[in-house]
């Protein structure tokens, strides 16, 4: 058995979801962060579980051709990225063994696996950036959390952001500091600012200035920053605090208040006008989220004629986008200030044959069911931790002809996936997008259809 500290020569034959290579030493699992399958390495165990161990390199015996220079000062250290040592053909290609492996492996499900759709954008893609706020030697500074740590590396430069971002924060960051604007500390719970948060329009440049506080009634320090960032920043658009005095991990609160220009800001999303608040979900990577949204439009096979059903629906975008071709379009989601935006996204562009609906996704589908509402194609975008059972259920109980899933989570699609097959759907086909390059996280479309008896 291998011991801690024990140095072994160890090839990597493999990448795991969380971006660590792996390697076998004597049929035990080694898994060594940074590493790119086809590398040797002199390897140091730093951990010893009854099964498996972690390793770190210490040296490069031979470097794998799949490897290329990290372009970033703080990769390794900022928790952000896992893949900024592979080529881009690399990490495509693991993407897609990710979501095969989980439908395999996972559901025990064989669909059609279509080649990953890559991203023609790799550097700036992100329209929304959440910096976590520290005091580093009497500084407030701003920057990304380690991995699996709050402890703030701090860095406004990242390459994932578009160089505005990095403009903003380093003036509020100035800002701040001139007028001694303390950071929240997690230990002691004292501090005013916790995050800062911004968020941009991709094709109309609007951008959103979000500051997470302890207290509304604390932020006398913040007056007149608004006017000065709108000043400095033209497209500037909003400036909103959010009040989360919360012991959590939840960075937003529920208390939205504007101190400058308006409650949110709007952009164009598969030709459609997209109202976007603080709390409303959308797309981080607009482009690629309009690619992925033509796959789940070709997957609904619309001719017009059907209803669609949009569960977990957000400010409406997928379903917006596909209202011409429906007879009607039925949305689901939650969050009431998403509910308001996608009721105003839809009046915005002129579509009158949309519904929307707050409420939990499973309570929707069981209330539309009992209302004998039956939707001829489902759509569900559904969050990381997937469908509840009982919503898989009412999906079914639905019959649809046609269910498309979209998915940020491989493991809980194909989990749901097998479930839904379960419930008479047969899992046809899917394809991989990549929404994140240079993070683990892949987004996938699924196509299901009703098994005719």
């Amino acid at each position: 058995m291998l011991k801690k500290n024990e140095i072994i020569i160890l090839e990597i034959t493999g990448t795991t979801s969380e971006g660590n290579g792996v390697g076998r030493f004597e049929q035990i699992a080694v898994f060594v962060p940074f590493t790119a399958v086809g590398d040797v390495i002199s390897c140091k165990i730093v951990k010893v579980c009854k099964s498996y161990c972690y390793g770190i390199a210490v040296k490069y015996i031979s470097e794998s051709n799949r490897r290329v220079p990290p372009d970033c000062e703080v990769f390794g250290k900022c928790g952000g990225c896992s893949f900024r040592h592979f080529s881009y053909e690399e990490e495509l290609a693991v993407k897609q063994g990710f979501v095969e492996d989980s439908f395999r492996r996972i559901g025990k499900l064989a669909p059609e696996f279509e080649p990953i759709l890559g991203c023609e954008k790799i550097s700036g893609y992100r329209n929304k950036a959440q910096y976590p706020v520290a005091e580093v030697n009497g500084k407030t500074v701003c920057g990304f959390y380690s991995k699996r740590s709050h402890r703030v590396v701090e860095f406004t430069d990242c390459r994932l952001q578009p160089a505005i971002f990095s403009e903003i924060v380093k003036f509020i960051l100035d800002f701040c500091n001139s007028r001694r604007i303390s950071a929240y500390n997690e230990e002691t719970r004292q501090g005013l600012l916790r995050h800062i948060y911004l968020r941009r329009g991709e094709h109309s440049g609007e951008i959103m200035v979000c500051f997470i506080v302890t207290s509304f009634e604390r932020c006398g320090k913040l007056e007149g920053i608004a006017e000065e960032l709108a000043g400095k920043f033209a497209n500037i658009k909003s400036v909103v605090l959010n009040e989360n005095n919360k012991n959590t991990n939840v960075i937003l609160g529920d208390k939205i208040k504007t101190i400058y220009g308006s409650d949110t800001i709007t952009d164009i999303m598969c030709g459609r006008k997209i109202e976007i608040s603080p709390l409303s979900f959308y797309q981080v990577n607009t482009v690629q989220a309009e690619r992925l949204y033509s796959i789940a439009k070709e997957y609904a096979g619309l001719t017009g004629n059907e209803i669609l059903l949009d569960l977990y629906c957000g400010a409406g975008t997928i379903g917006l986008s596909m209202a011409d071709s429906v007879k009607k379009l039925v949305g689901v989601e939650i969050i009431p200030s998403a509910v308001e935006n996608a009721k105003r996204n839809a009046e915005a562009n002129g579509i009158s044959n949309a519904e929307f609906i707050c409420a939990d996704a499973g309570q929707a589908a069981e209330m539309l069911f009992k209302r004998g509402e039956r939707p001829d194609v489902i759509i569900a975008d559904p969050a990381r931790k997937g469908c509840t059972p009982e919503t898989l259920e009412y999906m079914a109980k639905m019959a649809p002809d046609r269910i498309v899933m979209v998915s940020c989570n491989h493991a809980t699609a194909a989990r749901d996936c097998a479930a839904l097959q379960k419930l008479g759907y047969e899992t046809v086909k899917c394809k991989a997008v990549d929404m994140f390059p240079r993070a683990t996280h892949v987004e996938c479309v699924v196509l299901m259809s009703k098994v005719q008896k």
